[in-house]
């Protein structure tokens, strides 16, 4: 949706209004913009973000009451109100007051996630059932026509979070309840995130704005910078994708690697262009959003690569999904177990190990509803804990070999195999098949025939030389971006050129993007690849 034309004539009529209105409506009109966004892309859609807005926000008011009580019976007993009781009886009564909170949490909670797995999951369960059914030589289930809300992954995780820090007592209950919906539904985080924090968003989403040119210029490069990685090279470059993919039988041996490249530069020129336009979109509002991405190609091994891709994804389910799991009384007690019968070694593992399995494969789950997502979840799970275990091999090695391991040489190789153990892993994404994705691994090696791959095999997958000579020099370009902000903002650096630099690269970019733009049926780009999320 962020690629059409009616996308931008409307977000030029907000941001218009925006800064024509009041200050004090200003959130409100965003408020709007939100519902006519999302009612756009269904017409039912905003009856599933209000039923989850408004009952995280009433679960909200009612914990944020809990705590007032809590805390009107203590400031009682302080100015001596009241009988003192006895420390026993302080901790009842606290007790008494937690036990409201967390079932009034946990009701929300198996609500909002109930609504997100029987949308996103119930034909996966009926599929499964039926496979196992077909197997007894019995009919199997009908498939469900459910409607799945666009975004409803991203939208139900940011209200999740902050039902959960009120909980915790992280932050206070938003009172306001149309402010609260704003925080839910800002349209621009709809489509593919980022996930964000209440205790963040709401430092900017509700102040007054005042029009600042350099915020605003600075947010609308950010969105042409989006627009330029989506439509010149993600959306170029999916032709090729789709023809590597749909043809595993053909397209196999030295064509799984080319399928990888291909695939690793299609999905971050997408991902991360859609995560610019939204950060930009947010600034021109003057309303500050989390990165998402940061540099993720130059990590050293896969646990670096998801500190730095997907940040808010990598954080919510660290802080609401491992955290808690892992100093749960379940885990505990398997800590405990493992302790007594097999000692400390094993019990400091056992709830991390535990915890983190769990996580990636709801991480896996989150992605979509298919077993090639779990197997993918899970392999990542599983590579890192095994580079865990390894880790003191790792440090024996830097020591005997220093200077090598300083060396650039080195932190190239380390670059290299995590990017490749990324590609390989995401062959789980690219054919949608744990069965395909396995054999095509091992063909990869058994089949391995550069000779095969030849300049009309090239042509032969959708695009001519044109094509990959803009792809490549949007990659070139990428690359020396990316490597331009190591230290310090890109933007930043380009406004302190000379004017007559400074605009002319923003001339060259709009003529890029409109000239070198990869537009579909009707001038409409493909959809965004986490639309489906």
């Amino acid at each position: 949706m962020f690629t059409s034309y009616g996308f931008v004539g409307f977000l030029l009529a907000v941001f218009v209004l925006y800064y024509i209105l009041p200050k004090r409506f200003q959130w409100g009109l965003l408020l709007i913009a939100n519902f006519a966004f999302y009612y756009t892309a269904g017409k039912i859609y905003p009856l599933f973000i209000l039923a989850t807005a408004l009952t995280v926000y009433v679960a909200g008011r009612l914990m944020g009451r809990q705590d007032e009580v809590l805390a009107a019976y203590n400031e009682k007993i302080k100015n001596g109100e009241m009988k003192k009781p006895s420390r026993e009886e302080k901790k009842a009564y606290k007790k008494q007051i937690n036990a409201k909170k967390k079932r009034v949490m946990l009701l929300c909670l198996f609500f909002n996630l109930g609504i997100l797995a029987v949308l996103k999951y119930t034909n996966f369960v009926i599929q499964n059932v039926n496979s196992v059914m077909e197997m007894a030589g019995k009919d199997g289930f009908s498939y469900m026509d459910l409607v799945l809300p666009m975004g409803i992954s991203f939208y139900t995780f940011q209200a999740v979070g902050y039902l959960l820090d009120v909980y915790w007592n992280k932050c206070e209950p938003q009172k306001n309840v149309f402010k609260f919906l704003l925080f839910v539904s800002f349209f621009p985080q709809l489509i593919q995130g980022p996930i964000s924090r209440y205790s963040d968003l709401s430092k900017t989403l509700y102040e007054k704005h005042s029009f600042d040119w350099k915020q605003v210029r600075f947010g609308l490069e950010r969105i042409l910078w989006g627009y330029f990685k989506k439509l010149v090279v993600a959306d170029r470059i999916s032709a090729a994708v789709v023809a590597l993919m749909g043809d595993p039988e053909y397209y196999t041996g030295a064509f799984v690697i080319v399928g990888m490249l291909f695939y690793a530069i299609q999905l971050y020129a997408d991902f991360t262009g859609g995560i610019d336009i939204t950060i930009g979109i947010a600034q021109v509002f003057g309303i500050r959003l989390e990165e998402n991405f940061i540099r993720p190609f130059f990590s050293k091994n896969i646990a670096e690569y998801w500190r730095r891709w997907h940040i808010t994804m990598g954080t919510w389910f660290r802080d609401y999904v491992f955290y808690p799991f892992s100093i749960s009384r379940p885990l505990k007690n398997i800590t405990t177990f493992c302790k007594k019968h097999f000692g400390m070694t094993v019990a400091r593992r056992a709830a991390v190990y535990i915890s983190s399995v769990i996580v990636w494969l709801a991480t896996g789950i989150w992605h979509g509803a298919a077993w090639n997502f779990v197997a993918w979840g899970l392999t990542n799970g599983v590579i890192i804990l095994i580079s865990e275990e390894l880790t003191p091999l790792y440090e024996r090695f830097h020591k005997a070999f220093p200077t090598l391991t300083a060396s650039t040489f080195y932190r190239g190789f380390q670059v290299i195999r995590t990017f490749s153990l990324m590609c390989c892993i995401r062959l789980f994404d690219n054919y949608g098949s744990v069965r395909i994705t396995c054999k095509q691994f091992v063909r990869m090696f058994t089949r391995f025939d550069l000779s095969a791959v030849t300049k009309q095999e090239f042509l032969d997958l959708g695009l001519g030389m044109k094509d990959y000579a803009i792809v490549a020099m949007g990659v070139l370009l990428m690359f020396v971006v990316s490597m331009w902000g190591r230290n310090g903002s890109v933007r930043e650096k380009i406004s302190r050129k000379p004017y007559i630099i400074r605009y002319g690269i923003y001339v060259l970019l709009f003529f890029a993007v409109l000239l070198l733009g990869n537009y579909g049926v009707g001038f409409d780009a493909q959809q965004f690849i986490y639309n489906q999320f």
